[in-house]
This record gives structure tokens, sequence and C-alpha cells, in this order.
């Protein structure tokens, strides 16, 4: 039998010689359903209340499940963005190293180029300069010839143009060309 505070109130009682007092009786059974309906009311508001937290349990497990699986796809594609970005830079680090050794090989060749014409510069130098040298003997010497055909005091040519009577001195002249 289920009892309710309407049942409890109503509950007739058989009577029998000598029973209980008829109104602490009707007193008790008040208390009594007055302290059910009291218990009732409690537990409908606790059942209501576990309903709305079981409600919003399931909200949050359905977020929480969200949140997993974009944190689990976060972080393939955070992976997947460093494995990637490993790679690229691994091949431009390589790229690089390729270019580095072609600017390399490009001076070191610009360098042997410089070298060797520096070289052949200074071959040509000293070639056009032994050729003035000798330009420069020769006009003394045909200098002092005509010195000596004017019948001028007689003037000796000495190599490099050094004379006692023609005061040439060749390496003075090439100096001042230099």
């Amino acid at each position: 039998m289920k009892f309710s505070p309407i049942s409890i109130k109503k509950q007739e009682f058989s009577k029998k010689f000598r029973g209980f007092d008829r109104e602490e009786v009707q007193a008790f059974l008040e208390k009594l359903s007055d302290e059910f309906e009291t218990l009732v009311n409690e537990k409908d508001s606790l059942k209501k209340e576990l309903e709305e937290v079981k409600e919003k349990l399931s909200d949050f497990k359905k977020i929480e499940k969200t949140l997993q699986d974009t944190l689990i796809k976060t972080q393939e594609s955070s992976s997947k963005a460093i494995e990637s970005t490993k790679k690229q830079t691994i091949l431009m680090i390589k790229e690089a190293e390729i270019k580095a050794s072609q600017i390399i090989e490009k001076a070191r060749a610009g360098a042997n180029e410089i070298r060797n014409s520096v070289i052949n510069l200074r071959e040509e130098r000293n070639l056009i300069l032994a050729k003035l040298k000798a330009i420069i003997n020769s006009q003394a010497h045909l200098l002092e010839m005509k010195v000596e055909d004017a019948g001028e005091e007689k003037v000796e040519a000495k190599p490099l143009g050094q004379s006692k009577s023609v005061d040439i001195d060749v390496n003075d002249i090439l100096n001042k060309i230099i």
C-alpha cells in the first residue's frame, strides 16, 4: 500500500473498547501527514534537480567529447605541420648548402682568374718597361751620336742611360711614367 499525505489524513481506525484517544491519534496523523508531504515535496524537488544535473552532465560529456576530438585533431594537425616544417627546413638547408658551395666555387674561380690576370698584367708591365728602357737607351744613344756629329764634345753612351755628357737617368724617367 502506498502512502500519501491525504491517505494518512483520511485513515480511519476501527473503534474498540478503551481504544486510543481519538484527538491524540488525529493530531499525530495530522503531523505525520504534514511531515510526509514535506518529504514527498523534497523528494520531487530532488528528483527534478537530479534530472537537471543529469541533463547538464550529459551536456558536459558532449562538450568534453567535442573538446577531446578537437584536441586530438589539433595534435594530429600540429604533428603534421611540425613534420612538414622539418622536411621543408631540411630541404632549405640542403639547397642553401648547394648554393653556398656554388658561390664559394665561383668565388674561387673568380679569385684564380683575377690572380692570373694580375700575373699577366705584371708580366706585360715588365715587358713594356723593358721595351721602354730599350727605347730610351736607343734614343739616348742616337742623341749622343747626333751630338758627336755636330762636332761638340764627345758623349759616351753608357748602359741604362748613364752617360757623362748627356745626363739621362732611365730609371728616373720610368718612375715618372709609372
